[in-house]
């Protein structure tokens, strides 16, 4: 076994998967509302049409989905979007935070250095925007996730209470989810 396998295995595998299953189980425990801030690329399966500056908040409560399935690898779900049954598939290192929306209080992971380093490449992303955050050394931009919460709780994306995982349409203005700065 080389020294570079060692150091692969003596770090184990990431801790956010358990920490965004701790934190759901936290919201649902205590009759709060889990969302979901995720950065959007191709690899992760949302609406599109709710996705703003590469990220989307997701309500990831029991009410707000159906099947919800919070791996290590991915959180798969199916919800309603506008009234239209959609399937979610999020690879778990696109979670940018977990929060309740009651409270705002959860947790912000870095950008995964896989991540970062497509921010820095100057390609097209999802929608054709700059991307959402940038993450160097040790450095919080003003988008960074560390900085981000909900506007307001009907701007997640997903669910609104109906067991089959529905949600109500987007107001009647077409507006999007958005997430506000708070410095």
């Amino acid at each position: 076994m080389s020294s570079s396998d060692t150091d692969s295995t003596s770090q184990g595998t990431s801790t956010r998967p358990y920490l965004i299953r701790a934190l759901h189980d936290w919201c649902t425990d205590n009759g709060f509302t889990p969302y979901l801030a995720v950065y959007v690329d191709r690899s992760v399966q949302v609406p599109m049409e709710y996705v703003k500056n590469n990220e989307i908040v997701l309500n990831v409560s029991f009410e707000a989905t159906s099947q919800l399935q919070l791996g290590n690898e991915f959180i798969e779900f199916k919800a309603r979007f506008g009234g239209t049954a959609r399937e979610i598939i999020v690879p778990v290192d696109h979670v940018i935070a977990i929060y309740a929306r009651e409270n705002g209080q959860g947790m912000a992971f870095p950008v995964p250095n896989s991540l970062a380093s497509d921010l820095d490449a100057p390609e097209d992303d999802v929608q054709g925007q700059e991307p959402a955050f940038a993450s160097r050394e040790g450095e919080a931009s003003d988008r960074s996730p560390l900085r981000l919460a909900a506007a307001k709780p009907e701007d997640a994306a997903a669910g609104s209470g109906d067991p089959e995982g529905g949600q109500e349409p987007p107001p009647a203005g077409g507006g999007r989810p958005t997430l506000r700065r708070i410095k």
